[in-house]
This record gives C-alpha cells, sequence and structure tokens, in this order.
C-alpha cells in the first residue's frame, strides 16, 4: 500500500514509506525503532479500515519546536504581560508500512503461477489440461465498477450475478475491502444459486 494513518501521541498522521514528522515527544530514545497504531492503510484505489499491516518508524531525534510568543494586555489599565513556550518534539522517519495479510497470501500464488506453466513444457498433454483449468480463472472477475459499489447496490445486484462473478467478488472482498455486509450478500446469493441447481 502506498499510504498509511497512524495515531502517535494522540495525534493522527498521514504517512508514506521515508517520510520524516515531527509529533509531540515519545519515550522512546534516539536510534530506536516503534510500531504506532495503525488506523487505516491506503493506496492503488483500495482502502483497508481494519488493517494488519505494521508500519515501523524510527526516532531521529528529540527538539523544540519554534517559539510561541503569549502577549497578554488590559487597555488603560497599563497591565501587560508575556510569556513565551516552546513544544518538545521528536522526529520521526517511518521506514516501512509492512504488507497486509492479503499480499501475503497473494505473493505466493504469483510464485505457483510460473512453476505451473514450467511444468507443461515437460508434458504437453498436461499443459492442455491445465490451460483448460486456468482459462476460468482468467475469464472470473468482480463484476465491473465493483469496487466503486455501496454494500446495499452489491446486496440488491449480486442475485443477477453468475456464479464465477459471485465467487470473484468474495474473494476480492475478503482480501481487500472485508466489509461484512457486502460478505453476508455475496454468500447468501452464492447459497441461493447452489440452492437452485
Amino acid at each position: 500500500m502506498s499510504y498509511a494513518i497512524i495515531t502517535v501521541g494522540g495525534k493522527q498522521y498521514r504517512v508514506r514509506e521515508g517520510e520524516r514528522l515531527l509529533v509531540d515527544k515519545l519515550a522512546t530514545d534516539e536510534g530506536k525503532t516503534f510500531t504506532p497504531r495503525v488506523l487505516l492503510v491506503g493506496g492503488d484505489g483500495n482502502t483497508d479500515l481494519s488493517p494488519t499491516t505494521t508500519v515501523t518508524a524510527r526516532v531521529l531525534g528529540h527538539q523544540l519546536g519554534q517559539k510561541i510568543r503569549i502577549g497578554k494586555y488590559k487597555k488603560r489599565t497599563g497591565y501587560r504581560k508575556h510569556n513565551g513556550y516552546r513544544s518538545r518534539l521528536t522526529q520521526i522517519e517511518i521506514e516501512s508500512i509492512g504488507g497486509s495479510g492479503a499480499k501475503k497470501a497473494a505473493a505466493p500464488k504469483a510464485e505457483a503461477a510460473p512453476k505451473t506453466e514450467a511444468a507443461p513444457k515437460a508434458a504437453p498433454a498436461a499443459s492442455k489440461a491445465e490451460a483448460a483449468a486456468e482459462a476460468p480463472a482468467r475469464t472470473a472477475h468482480p463484476p465491473k465498477d465493483y469496487d466503486d459499489l455501496t454494500v446495499a447496490q452489491i446486496a440488491e445486484a449480486a442475485s443477477g450475478w453468475r456464479r464465477p462473478n459471485l465467487e470473484a467478488a468474495l474473494e476480492h472482498e475478503r482480501a481487500n475491502a472485508n466489509r461484512k455486509g457486502a460478505i453476508a450478500a455475496l454468500e447468501s446469493a452464492l447459497a441461493a444459486k447452489e440452492e437452485g441447481h
């Protein structure tokens, strides 16, 4: 994912890998790493509202912020009071935004595909069977503009979708958005298709 929203010291920050930012002073020593709480992970058109991703940040140093001048004044009394304040801050650098569980599951599939392509070179008969098995996997995909649909729209339209599209939409939902209402609607539509056949 390309960005994450983390919370540090009760404030939320939108961060990317390699980004440096100033936050309220942390108890962590210079040079040490820590993992802030991740609220949201997004990028590439997908957002994960319940992420299992970890963000690693390194403390670069502690410093004082800019001086804030505070002046009090009351007219016609001669009362003037000036004060100043400098915030204690910590500079951190985002080292990595780790991969979520969905990405880790997707990586072995990508590795498995080249292995199956290498095996058919040895056995041409097996390659035809594997090509026939792979053909439905390539054509099965969620319906057009699926990511833009709301849970209510998915529940309405799911009964009219074909079984491969329902299965692909369910797999996509579990891997990316993980919306409970959409998953329930897709599962019930699949169960209705099974009962119909």
